[in-house]
């Protein structure tokens, strides 16, 4: 992060009534707090409405999924992808326009603790049973608002295992004894979910309301964490933070996604380490080995 104070105040609901591709640069360095951990943002995706943008959820028009993001801007739009991790984004635009901005990474300035023992314990990026991507009709998650790749998830130990365990101050530590940066803690958009505590009943959470509570405090408490993050459990808030210098932000084209894989909606700090590595699409090959035994691949 560079040089500054974090500002504490909350960006009103109109900084999110504008076209998503607008919002999106303007919310680097900007802070979202969820309950005891706060991240600055260093990596975001915008994504158009309907019939505007063939790699949102919205493309298509309205389903029981990504009604959210129709819905009053500054919400948040948190889905289910990959059977196994959560995303969230930010709603873009007035009611029934369908439009938001994927956060891609950032960096924990408040609640690291909090944040690291996420990151490190088994199961925090999975639902229970039965609770899997959207029924047929709403897009695959594959070609949403911004899927993140399995490297995105919690930290593996390379056969598997999911990151245990807490290291040295200033890192976590994986199962196999691998230590996480703390670089990593928010790095990627589901790694940033679980440090933010994001699941499925925080679809459609006011990342707005919850900015009083931190105001209320702002001048009273001296501690980064107690400023940042004085908020009732459960809400949210979005706060000025410490944006760039605009001769730093970059953008080009948006992670992982087969359609409108031109379009230059991926923003980013420049130099920043948090910032997640760019991957473009990769189709997947279809199971040599099932289909020579008589298997038929599925469409």
């Amino acid at each position: 992060m560079g040089s500054g104070e974090l500002s504490s105040a909350a960006l009103p609901r109109g900084f999110f009534d504008r076209p998503s591709h607008e919002v999106a640069p303007d919310l680097l360095g900007r802070v979202l707090v969820h309950g005891p951990v706060a991240v600055r943002l260093t990596e975001v995706e915008a994504y158009g409405g309907p019939g505007e943008d063939p790699a949102a959820h919205t493309y298509r028009g309205k389903t029981p999924r990504n009604a959210v993001m129709f819905g009053p801007p500054g919400h948040l739009y948190v889905y289910f992808t990959y059977g196994m991790h959560f995303c969230a984004n930010l709603v873009c635009l007035p009611e029934g326009f369908g439009s938001a901005v994927l956060l891609r990474a950032g960096e924990v300035v408040a609640g690291i603790d909090e944040a690291r023992a996420r990151r490190t314990s088994p199961g925090t990026t999975r639902t229970s049973p039965g609770t899997g991507p959207a029924s047929p009709g709403a897009g695959p998650a594959s070609t949403g608002t911004g899927p993140a790749s399995l490297s995105d998830g919690p930290a593996s130990s390379g056969d598997g295992r999911t990151s245990t365990g807490t290291g040295p101050t200033g890192s976590s530590r994986a199962a196999s004894g691998r230590v996480i940066p703390d670089r990593d803690l928010a790095r990627g958009p589901a790694r940033l979910a679980v440090a933010l505590g994001l699941l499925r009943e925080h679809n459609g959470l006011d990342a707005i309301a919850g900015a009083s509570f931190v105001a209320d405090i702002a001048d009273i408490a001296d501690e980064a964490d107690q400023r940042l993050t004085g908020i009732p459990h459960g809400a949210a808030a979005m706060l000025e933070g410490l944006p760039p210098e605009a001769a730093s932000i970059r953008s080009g084209p948006r992670t992982g996604i087969s359609t409108a894989k031109d379009t230059p909606w991926r923003f980013w700090i420049d130099g920043d380490p948090t910032v997640s590595p760019y991957r473009a699409h990769v189709p997947r090959r279809r199971n040599a080995a099932a289909t020579s035994v008589g298997g038929a691949s599925r469409s």
